[in-house]
This record gives structure tokens, sequence and C-alpha cells, in this order.
């Protein structure tokens, strides 16, 4: 463990005793106005470029990056790439703004390092999150993919839901790297149907479309039976899009030593098991047509073999900033 995980872990219990989504907000709130040496410091990448890695034709300067729910409304891109991440993913955004479900809407695990999150999707809107990436734009270094995950909102009828994604891509494809479509929040009602294959397919065809063009990536739910899983990648792989995120919070509940019974999308390391058969499963399927981005219980000394890119999200809440550079380090 390294000094700065230890000084994290020594905070920790200071952090955990305040409510988890007003601490989730402080450090965005945090991260916006701390100076880059500082963040630097804390994360102890030292130099992010140094495994740089070519996917879906984009160069990325090393394959660790931030999952979708974050930083849901792209306002700390800045610190995000000073504390070393080779990529960012933004979102899930919406096309119109939305206050998301009530609170509390976040809870921790503890003892299993774990979160479980209801928050359904709470954010700004494509609008206003494509025009903080603009601005962010010209101070981000070289190498620094941004890719913006999309949804639906809740108020849309189904019968409309491809019409809020087509929205939502046209608002902020011309300032992303990548966009993801999310078809798998366990949180927004309804949202988890567009993963029947001729619907999703038909939405990715449409989505490929439109201009301008970007890397379309899918994220898939881990709870899909094997023979949905192995309809979908086969039929994404035939497709325009480009890879696939492995995956989404999970509704399913694992053995858990925190006992709790919380509604919401599973995280953290009770998810790895699953990130890995599904990651095996699709590169099996998939071969080199789609590249796979693994998130689900990354953490320290976590390797998904057959994934192109790692994303983090829990282990960041449980580590600190530390766990950044402890992750390029090892992938160097």
């Amino acid at each position: 463990m390294s000094l700065r995980v230890a000084a994290y872990r020594a905070l920790r219990p200071l952090l955990f005793a305040t409510d988890p989504e007003a601490i989730h907000h402080l450090t965005l709130a945090a991260l916006r106005v701390a100076p880059g040496w500082l963040l630097r410091l804390a994360s102890g990448v030292g130099r992010p470029e140094i495994a740089p890695i070519e996917v879906m034709g984009l160069r990325f300067r090393n394959p660790i990056g931030l999952g979708a729910g974050f930083d849901k409304d792209a306002v700390a891109l800045r610190g995000w790439a000073a504390l070393g991440f080779g990529f960012v993913e933004v979102g899930t955004v919406t096309p119109l703004p939305q206050a998301g479900n009530p609170r509390p809407r976040l809870f921790r695990l503890a003892r299993d390092q774990a979160l479980i999150n209801r928050m359904g999707s709470n954010n700004d809107g494509a609008a206003a999150l494509a025009a903080r990436v603009a601005a962010a734009r010209p101070h981000l270094p070289q190498g620094f993919v941004v890719g913006v995950n999309i949804g639906r909102n809740r108020e849309t009828r189904d019968d409309n839901a491809e019409a809020d994604y087509l929205a939502a891509y046209c608002t902020v494809a011309p300032v992303a790297d990548y966009v993801a479509i999310n078809v798998s929040s366990p949180n927004t009602p309804g949202l988890r149907d567009l993963q029947e294959a001729t619907r999703l397919l038909a939405l990715v065809w449409a989505i490929a479309a439109q201009e301008p063009q970007r890397p379309l990536v899918v994220k898939l739910a881990p709870d899909l039976a094997p023979s949905a899983f192995d309809e979908l990648v086969r039929g994404l792989a035939d497709s325009p899009a480009r890879g696939l995120i492995l995956a989404n919070t999970t509704v399913s509940r694992p053995p858990l030593r925190s006992g709790t019974a919380a509604a919401g999308g599973l995280s953290g390391p009770p998810l790895l098991p699953r990130t890995r058969e599904l990651v095996a499963r699709a590169r099996m399927l998939a071969e080199d047509r789609l590249a796979i981005i693994a998130s689900g219980g990354i953490g320290p000394g976590v390797q998904v073999e057959g994934a192109d890119l790692l994303e983090v999200w829990t282990a960041l809440v449980y580590r600190g900033p530390g766990l950044i550079g402890e992750l390029v380090r090892a992938r160097g």
C-alpha cells in the first residue's frame, strides 16, 4: 500500500461519517478548484502517458479511466486530467435536465468496499454538459480522452425513447471523443427493455447515421441471461458499434458482509467475478471487432484479461486518488 493510500485510509472515517452524496459533491467541488500540482501529488501518477494505447481509433495516454456516474455533468474535467486518468466518461446525461430519484439514493457497504446507488440519472441536461466540455477542451492535455454517456429522460414514453438518444447524441457528439449508449441502468424504469436485441441494434444504426460521427460503445447490464448477452454481442460486433462497456451495476445480490437490503445497483468488488466472466465471453464472441472496457470491481492489483481499457468508480471512494497512480504504474 502506498503512503498516499494509507493517508487517505486514515482520513476515510471522517469522510464516511458524512452523507455519501454530500461527500460526492464536495469531492467534485474540490477537483474544480484544486491546483494541478496538488492533484498530481495526491494521485502519484507521475507521467500519465506512461502506457499509451490506441483503441477505437483514439489514442489514450493510459488505459485507466473514470466510469460514468461520478461526474455526471462534466464539472471537473481539468481535475480528472490532473489526477492522471487516461480518460473519463461523463454522464449519464439526458436531453433535458432531471432531478433523479428521491434521497437517500447512495449507500456505502463498507465491509464489502461496495456501493449501492439508485441515483436515477440526475443531471443538468445535454446542452449544459456539452458547454462544459467545450469550455474545458483547450485546457486538457493531449491523449486525455473524454467520453459522454447518454440516456433517456425518466418521463419519456417508452415508444419515444429512441428520439431521446438521438437528441442527446446530436447535442454532445460535437464535443465528445466517443459516445456511450446507456441502456442498462437499473434506476430508470423501463430502460433495460432497450437491451432487446432488435431494438438496441436499430438504435445503434440510427445513432451511427447522425453527424458528426463518433465511436459508439454500448454499456450492457451484468444481469442479462447468457443467451441474451450472446445475441447482443454477436449483433453489436456486426453493427457500427465500436465497443462494449462491461458492465453496469447489478440488481443481483451476491453474499454481502454488510447485509444491506437497499434497492438499487450494486458496484464494487462483489461485481468483479461477473465482470471477468462477461469480458472473457464477449472477447471470444466478438474477437477483435469490438473494443472492451471493463467496468465493475476494478481496483488495486486487478487485471481483466481481454479488456482494452479499465474504468474505476467505487474503488476510488474506498482507496482515494492514490489508486490512480497504483493502476497506471501497474499497466506501465
